[in-house]
């Protein structure tokens, strides 16, 4: 039995990690705060026969977490899987450190490191109850080095990532898993409408692979770390980036150099 924050929106990472999640024979619960997409969604896979349920929920308050926990385990009984996907992101404002406005620095914070503190705090206990389970935190690729926006965006993306490692050593005798996946750029359906055609190529020259992400390739990268298959896999914090995260600096230009046939020689 799983729960999948932030899966209202169809063509995103939470709806489609959902729908793979409930295609792998769980019963998932769908959370957003956003109702009317949340019902269409959840519907929407109700249709196609999988065992889903929604809960409108705003992960930053604790009541409304508790609340959450509470409908899940009466719903279906257990929890096993938590998939924390929920995140605040405000690109053309989250700028540069000087200029940062301390009010978007606190929701940024609130729904992306409080959030998932507050799913395990009122998660861990259910699932010590069924005798273990795994967590599963969405972090981000910009976490991984400084860059010219999504500051708070990604400073809490970095909360989240050391807060894998200690839910992982404190509740490892539990039986309980976590793991974090940090997507690289994955086309979803509000970068679609948010991100430049400049802006777009330049992040797809940055893959190896030369190309976007799908949303539900995260999702199946979810859906194992949630399985048995991935039992002995914890405290890890997976890049799914095409291979943003692997290459220098210099190599997209190095490249194009050599595909000019301008590479100089030493």
């Amino acid at each position: 039995m799983a729960i999948v924050t932030g899966a209202a929106n169809p063509g995103n990472i939470g709806s489609e990690t959902a729908e793979i999640m409930a295609r792998e024979g769980a019963s998932v619960v769908l959370a957003d705060v956003a109702e009317d997409e949340l019902v269409a969604t959840t519907r929407a896979l109700a249709d196609k026969g999988y065992n889903v349920a929604s809960c409108v929920t705003d992960v930053s308050s604790e009541d409304a977490v508790k609340a959450l926990i509470a409908f899940t385990v009466e719903k279906f009984g257990r929890l096993d899987v938590i998939d924390n996907n929920a995140a605040r992101t405000a690109v053309g404002a989250d700028l540069l450190v000087a200029d940062m406005d301390i009010d978007l620095w606190d929701k940024t914070f609130a729904i992306n490191a409080r959030g998932i503190m507050l799913m395990c705090k009122h998660g861990i206990p259910e699932m010590i109850k069924v005798g273990g389970g795994s967590i599963i935190n969405i972090s981000s690729g910009t976490a991984t080095g400084g860059n010219f926006f999504t500051t708070a965006y990604a400073s809490s993306k970095g909360a989240i990532e050391v807060l894998t490692r200690y839910i992982a050593t404190q509740y490892g005798p539990y039986k309980i898993r976590c793991n974090a996946v940090a997507p690289g750029p994955i086309m979803t359906s509000s970068l679609k409408r948010g991100l430049s055609p400049e802006l777009r190529d330049i992040f797809r020259r940055h893959t190896v692979l030369g190309e976007f992400g799908k949303p539900s390739e995260i999702g199946e990268v979810v859906a194992f770390l949630a399985s048995d298959r991935a039992s002995f896999v914890t405290g890890q914090i997976i890049q799914v980036d095409g291979g943003s995260s692997v290459h220098l600096s210099t190599s997209v230009e190095l490249a194009e150099m050599m595909a000019s046939g301008n590479m100089p020689t030493a």
